[in-house]
């Protein structure tokens, strides 16, 4: 059995190749290019070796085209590696026989390999979000022209139906109109290209199971739902909702020494795409009468906006964790939001209904949102009857039961409209 170490770059990768003792049998490089790999495959490689690669942008295409020369590929983490083995001399050479050495000695930090499906989401979830940023540069060019023109648009937001139709029609000089023009082209291109692709995730949210249980979150569409799956994959490879937070790079920094811990930023960990989308969903879910907005709201008034945006995408993020392991939707949603999210993908996938209604078993209360959850083919979620003692105090103590009752019907209408205004009035207080 060989242990093989792959340094990988753009146009080339080194190998080092080790017997079971450590001792190197060869080294070579071969240019990153699929038909030279198959060529050294073919050549060197045999269904025995063993190859250990770090992650990096071309590592998964590289680890398809030489997965069946050999026995297994193990893809490393790179800032682990780095940290286990820093050296004061670095070269692609040593690079590689370290990666064999730690593969040889089982003590490689491994990352986890996804699967095809996976794969699908994080491909398309990164293409919208270039995109958007995209569209965004276009948005800043045109609103950075306009400011060196001394031109004040007769809107608030210029990027809408009727701030665009006044891009078209205002005089500006030659140059200049020329631009915008040009911008604007650009801009309607960029956001066709935006909508197919959402049109194919509503309908691959509304296909997904799990994409239908993150959606009923509070600030959840079809795209932070295929985001947020697209980048934990298989949740049960997450000890708890902590880790999976974790992974995504949502937790502070810890320096502990002695008696003296030190906590600092987050540590931005993972795809800082799915961070974002994230810190946008959780702006949308600010003024929810529910907990998320509830603890929001009471971070906001001892924090610092940023800090409260980020700590509630944590906690979304370990919910998110617990309604996927439970298959459960969320408790506490309006029946009015989630029910327009889900009709918007359903008409999508061209569906005159949500599919077979699970039958209600006689232990279940029936309520609004469970016979909204029905209708969509998700699973029930606990009615008030079954919440816990501990799970009541809580929601007392947030001032939300009265809302998390009126979503199962369990109070009237008027204390719900009640409720409902008490939460505006402090929602603009803060």
């Amino acid at each position: 059995m060989r242990f093989i170490g792959l340094d990988l770059h753009k146009r080339q990768l080194v190998l080092c190749a080790m017997n079971r003792s450590g001792k190197v049998l060869f080294r070579e490089s071969v240019e990153c290019r699929r038909e030279a790999l198959i060529a050294f495959a073919k050549a060197q490689l045999c269904d025995t070796d063993q190859l250990a690669v770090e992650a990096t942008t071309n590592t998964w295409a590289v680890a398809d085209i030489l997965r069946p020369f050999v026995a297994s590929i193990t893809v490393a983490n790179p800032m682990q590696v780095k940290a286990i083995a820093q050296a004061k001399v670095k070269t692609d050479k040593i690079d590689a026989g370290v990666l064999a050495n730690l593969l040889r000695c089982d003590y490689l930090p491994t990352v986890w390999i996804p699967d095809a499906a996976t794969q699908k989401l994080r491909h398309l979830t990164t293409l919208r979000g270039g995109l958007i940023i995209d569209r965004s540069r276009i948005k800043n060019r045109v609103q950075s022209l306009l400011a060196q023109l001394l031109v004040v648009p007769p809107v608030r937001v210029v990027f809408t139906q009727k701030g665009i139709q006044w891009l078209h029609s205002v005089e500006l000089p030659q140059e200049a109109r020329s631009a915008i023009n040009l911008y604007l082209r650009l801009y309607e291109g960029v956001n066709q290209e935006i909508e197919k692709i959402d049109d194919q995730l509503m309908g691959m949210a509304y296909e997904d199971n799990r994409a239908k249980l993150l959606m009923t979150l509070p600030g959840v569409a079809h795209g932070v739902a295929i985001t947020l799956l697209g980048a934990l994959g298989d949740i049960h490879r997450f000890k708890d909702g902590d880790h999976a937070a974790s992974y995504l790079g949502l937790t502070p920094r810890l320096h502990q020494s002695g008696s003296k811990s030190h906590y600092g930023r987050i540590t931005k960990a993972g795809c800082p795409q799915t961070r974002a989308t994230l810190v946008q969903a959780v702006q949308a879910a600010s003024d929810h009468p529910g907990p998320i907005g509830a603890f929001f709201r009471r971070l906001r008034k001892r924090k610092k906006y940023n800090v409260a945006v980020i700590a509630t995408a944590r906690k979304m993020v370990t919910i998110a964790y617990l309604m996927l392991k439970n298959n459960e939707p969320y408790r506490y949603a309006k029946i009015d939001v989630v029910k327009k999210k889900l009709a918007k993908c359903r008409r999508f996938i061209q569906q005159q209904t949500a599919g077979p209604a699970t039958a209600k078993s006689q232990d279940v209360v029936s309520s609004p949102l469970n016979e909204l959850y029905q209708r969509h083919g998700l699973p029930l979620c606990q009615a008030p009857a079954s919440w816990s003692d501990g799970e009541r105090k809580a929601l007392t103590a947030a001032e939300v039961m009265e809302f998390a009752e009126s979503s199962h019907g369990a109070v009237s209408k008027e204390q719900k409209s009640s409720t409902l205004k008490t939460i505006k009035k402090k929602t603009i207080r803060t």
